[in-house]
């Protein structure tokens, strides 16, 4: 089994839950990490004892390269994707693939022009939970999809805006509570209801001293017929686990930070629920573990070996930005946006 090299651009509070997953697998190790900014680099020297390059074609010579996993801004992902792509290195990307639907596409696009995989870290798909609910859905335990909700209502403080120059801003973080908190519970919507025939949405600045939105409320049509329900937020004290509720004609089931609370199908006894609560990060960015990280990371090696297709692709990623990028635009015009549109 080969063992693959990996570097990491940036060097943020992701970075350190990256460097975790990584080197916990018997056939991956991150051999450097990227940032332009000397101080900075010199910082996460420190930090991470392991190499920083501030000088991008250095970075990608590092010998024994093989993936670059890009932790930068969101709406930083393009420039340093594409160079690594046209270096012949794999792609593994924090969420979101990028923040505009013609970014993502671009990226996706040098991907597939250079011949190499890119893979988007969606973590939460890889809990044991959430994949009882996906083959659920799948075999027709619930029936026919009628509802599904998704409930992010979490809390950032102002220090959390106010401490960096990117997060709140369209520029580098696409948005706020939408993009950056709530896309991962939409990840998952997304992947069990399948694509979107309209949404009217709104959203606003409430609380906190940014540009982007931290509440945002949006009704979803899907092209099978079933309705959604989302709200999202960073401002909604003292920030609760996020929720996804799946309702079917013949039964129901609830995700709350990770875990099941409710399983019922008709005719059958309801599921026994364990109470072990995984982090959730409704108040605390941090208060993750790595263990899904390490799990998504697993299966795309695997899949590497194998040649067969990775789980969360260009195609699959992208859903969930043009989701959000369809509320951003009903809020804009007042109006249902249908699906597709043109951003």
């Amino acid at each position: 089994m080969k063992k693959y090299g990996v570097g990491i651009v940036g060097t943020g509070a992701i970075t350190g839950k990256q460097i975790e997953a990584v080197n916990g697998l018997t056939n991956a190790e991150v051999l450097a990490l990227f940032n332009p900014n000397p101080e900075s680099a010199k910082r996460a020297e420190e930090k991470f004892q392991m190499k920083v390059d501030t000088d991008m074609d250095q970075f990608l010579s590092t010998p024994g390269m093989d993936i670059v996993c890009i932790c930068s801004p969101s709406g930083h992902h393009l420039i340093p994707s594409i160079a690594a792509a046209k270096a012949g290195k794999h792609l593994v990307i924090e969420k979101p693939i990028e923040v505009t639907l013609s970014r993502s596409d671009e990226l996706a696009k040098v991907a597939e022009e250079n011949n190499v995989r890119l893979e988007v870290i969606f973590q939460n798909r890889f809990s044991e939970d959430y994949q009882k609910i996906v083959e659920g859905v799948r075999n027709g335990s619930f029936g026919k999809l009628l509802l599904v909700n998704a409930h992010i209502n979490w809390y950032r403080s102002e220090e959390y805006y106010a401490g960096s120059q990117y997060k709140g801003t369209i520029e580098g973080d696409g948005g706020g509570a939408l993009i950056n908190q709530a896309i991962h519970t939409l990840d998952l919507m997304l992947n069990i209801t399948g694509d979107v025939k309209s949404v009217n949405a709104k959203v606003k600045t409430s609380f906190h001293d940014i540009e982007a939105e931290d509440l945002a409320m949006a009704m979803v049509e899907f092209k099978s017929g079933a309705l959604g329900s989302i709200t999202a937020a960073t401002a909604l004290y003292p920030g609760y686990p996020e929720r996804l509720e799946v309702f079917g004609s013949k039964g129901s089931t609830i995700l709350e930070g990770g875990k099941l609370i409710a399983w019922n199908i008709k005719g059958e006894r309801p599921l026994e629920i364990k109470n072990e609560a995984e982090g959730s990060g409704a108040a605390d960015p941090m208060a993750i573990g790595h263990q899904l990280h390490q799990a998504q990371w697993k299966t795309f090696l695997e899949a590497l070996d194998s040649g067969k297709p990775n789980k969360v692709d260009a195609k699959m990623a992208r859903k969930s930005v043009e989701l959000i990028r369809g509320i951003y635009l009903s809020s804009r015009q007042n109006k249902t946006i249908e699906f597709p549109f043109i951003d």
